[in-house]
């Protein structure tokens, strides 16, 4: 019931929602569009489709990089990991222009395919964060899609009136007045403030459009307060979303199990791997 909108950070109520005219800061997300060209999207997806797609869960297909992993038990070893495929070091390199992604060196990639046809989707969730550091990065091509956010927590989210009166457009916090409070009350023409108002997080869904060839970086609270998802009303076409993700804190410099994890950097960065 509310929108993402990049240029403001905020997340603004939906026109035929009861949220309509309300917003609220939604920090942690990072959208760039174009970030590769149509000519590198075709070059990348005839490279994935010359290896196989493995049936994966809701009407999905994949192609993982990445070491063996058991989550339930934290257990983690190189496996039969290779490294990220070859034509991954580009799209690596260009994450450098994003201020961002400084210091993001990707330790594993998911590709995921979806397909209308087969029902594609993947329910609310969230990534581990016991291996996968602070920044989720997902790359979306073929065609446009939405990813649908939501929170389980018990606390509360302040909104703010979304329009100022001279342009009706989306302002900061700061800035939101409405003249309609005082309409009301019968001071036809005076702008007054209007008070924010509280709704339980749960009450609130967000979406962040992706176009096609967009990428999205999640973290802060999109990565660990509120789940993502992608449900099948928003797969109109074939989509491929390549995902990489870091390493967490204990498998980086100074952490616990920092030699494993300088291991696994060297075996992913040499940008010679097959799907595992």
């Amino acid at each position: 019931n509310f929108t993402y909108y990049p240029a403001t950070g905020l997340a603004k109520g939906n026109e035929h929602s009861e949220f309509a005219g309300w917003a609220f800061p939604f920090p942690g997300v990072f959208l760039m569009e174009e970030f590769i060209s149509e000519d590198e999207e075709s070059e990348i997806v005839e490279l994935m489709d010359r290896d196989d797609w493995k049936p994966s869960q809701s009407g999905r297909k994949k192609q993982d990089y990445g070491p063996k992993v058991n989550f339930k038990k934290q257990r983690l070893k190189a496996g039969s990991f290779t490294g990220l495929p070859s034509f991954s070091k580009k799209i690596v390199a260009q994450m450098k222009a994003c201020s961002v992604l400084g210091g993001f060196f990707p330790v594993e990639q998911c590709n995921l395919d979806y397909m209308p046809e087969r029902g594609s989707a993947i329910d609310p969730h969230f990534d581990d964060w016991w291996l996968w550091g602070e920044r989720l990065v997902s790359l979306n091509l073929l065609s446009k899609t939405v990813l649908s956010m939501s929170c389980d927590s018990e606390d509360s989210i302040q909104l703010f009136p979304a329009f100022s009166k001279e342009d009706r457009e989306l302002s900061s916090p700061g800035a939101f007045r409405q003249t309609s409070a005082c309409k009301n009350s019968g001071e036809e023409g005076i702008d007054c403030p209007l008070s924010p108002r509280l709704v339980p997080s749960k009450e609130v869904t967000v979406a962040i459009h992706l176009p096609r060839r967009s990428l999205v970086v999640l973290s802060g609270d999109a990565r660990y307060r509120w789940k993502h998802a992608i449900y099948r009303k928003h797969i109109e076409h074939r989509r491929i979303c390549i995902t990489f993700r870091e390493l967490s804190a204990e498998f980086s410099a100074g952490g616990r199990h920092e030699e494993l994890g300088k291991e696994l950097l060297e075996i992913a960065l040499s940008f010679q791997g097959r799907p595992v």
